[in-house]
C-alpha cells in the first residue's frame, strides 16, 4: 500500500516522540492458569496499559500535534473520546504548551473525565458519540481548534505503528500479534509495521460484538457506521470506520474476531490472576481473542497481544471480575 507508514518513518516517529512516551514492556504471561487454558502457546504480552495516561492513545495525538505549526498549536485542540483520547490529547496539549476542549458522551467514565480534567482539559459532555463528532467540528469552526481525530489519518498511524515497532524490536520473532479494534487506528498502524518489520507473522484484528464496525465494513468494502455501542469496552466504542484507517487494516490485516462482554471480563480476570494488570475492558481484548475464537488456532504458537489501556475505576473493574468468577465457578 502506497500511502503505509514505511519502517523509517515509523523509526524516525520513535524518535521524535522521544521521552514523551515511554518504551512499554513486553512480559511472557506464564502460570499455572495461562497453561491450563491455552497449553504450549507461549503468549507475549506488551503492556501498552504503563504508557503515559494509561493507554497507548498518547502516541497518536502526539504524532498529530508535533507537526503542528506553531501558530496553529498555539490555538488549541479539540477531539471527541469515551475517554482514553481524551486523556491522551489533554496530555500533549500540556506537554506542548498548549490547551484542549474534550468532547465526551455523557456515559463516559467518571474516572477518564476527571483525568482528562486533572490533566488541564476543558470537558464537554454530550449526550451520545453521535453527537460528540459534531460538537467537536462546531469548536474547530467557531474557536479555531484543531481536531486531533481519535483514531483516523496518518500521523495517527504512524504513531500507533510505534507500538508495533518496539513489540517485533522487544519479542522477536512471533506467529501472531492479536490487536483491538476501536476505530482502527491502533491496529492499521500495528500491522502496517509488525507486516513490514515481520512478513511472516499473521495480524489478527478483535472487536466487541457490541461495536463491531470494522466487521460491517470488511463485509461491505467500505467504511460503516454502527447506530450505538453496546459493549462493556467502551473504549474500543467508534461509531464508525474511517477511509485512512480502514484501508490500512484492510491491507495488512489477516482476520478480523469478534468477542462478547463475558469473553472480556474472562479475560481481564485471567489478566490479574496470571499477570496482576488490572486493565480495562479494551485492554484485555487481544487476551480474550486468544482465549476464545483464536485458541485452536494458535495453538502452540507465539503469539504477542497487545494489552492497550487500564483506565478504569476500582468499583466497575471489581464488578467485572466478580461477575467472571461467578460464570466461572
Amino acid at each position: 500500500m502506497a500511502d503505509a507508514p514505511t519502517v523509517e518513518a515509523v523509526r524516525a516517529a520513535r524518535a521524535r516522540l522521544g521521552e514523551l512516551v515511554v518504551t512499554t514492556p513486553v512480559r511472557r504471561l506464564s502460570s499455572p492458569l495461562v497453561e491450563r487454558r491455552l497449553g504450549r502457546t507461549e503468549v507475549v504480552l506488551k503492556e501498552e496499559l504503563f504508557q503515559r495516561t494509561g493507554s497507548v492513545t498518547p502516541r497518536g495525538a502526539l504524532c498529530v500535534m508535533l507537526d503542528l505549526p506553531r501558530e496553529t498549536l498555539a490555538r488549541g485542540v479539540t477531539c471527541v473520546s469515551a475517554g482514553n483520547h481524551a486523556m491522551a490529547t489533554a496530555y500533549a496539549a500540556r506537554v506542548l504548551g498548549t490547551t484542549a476542549k474534550v468532547v465526551m458522551p455523557r456515559n463516559a467514565s467518571p474516572f477518564r473525565v476527571a483525568g482528562s480534567r486533572e490533566l488541564g482539559a476543558e470537558v464537554e459532555l454530550v449526550d451520545n458519540v453521535h453527537q460528540a463528532f459534531d460538537r467537536v467540528r462546531e469548536i474547530e469552526s467557531t474557536e479555531g481548534r484543531t481536531f486531533v481525530h481519535p483514531f483516523e489519518g496518518p500521523k495517527t498511524a504512524l504513531g500507533t505503528a510505534t507500538v508495533g515497532l518496539e513489540l517485533i524490536e522487544q519479542a522477536g520473532e512471533l506467529d501472531a500479534v492479536i490487536v483491538p479494534i476501536g476505530g482502527g487506528g491502533l491496529a492499521a498502524g500495528i500491522s502496517a509495521a509488525v507486516k513490514q518489520l515481520s512478513p511472516r507473522t499473521l495480524v489478527y484484528g478483535v472487536e466487541p460484538t457490541g461495536a463491531d464496525s470494522m466487521h460491517r465494513s470488511f463485509a461491505a468494502g467500505s467504511p460503516q457506521s454502527i447506530e450505538a455501542v453496546r459493549t462493556i469496552a467502551d473504549s474500543l466504542g467508534a461509531p464508525h470506520a474511517a477511509p485512512y484507517s480502514y484501508a490500512l487494516c484492510r491491507h495488512f490485516l489477516d482476520e478480523l474476531v469478534l468477542v462478547d462482554d463475558d469473553q472480556l471480563r474472562d479475560a481481564m480476570l485471567l489478566l490479574f490472576s496470571s499477570a496482576k494488570l488490572a486493565v480495562e475492558p479494551a485492554g484485555a481484548a487481544a487476551t480474550a481473542a486468544l482465549l476464545g475464537p483464536l485458541r485452536e488456532r494458535l495453538s502452540g504458537k507465539r503469539v504477542g497481544l497487545i494489552v492497550c489501556g487500564a483506565n478504569i475505576d476500582a468499583a466497575t473493574f471489581s464488578r467485572h471480575l466478580a461477575d467472571a468468577a461467578a460464570r466461572a465457578s
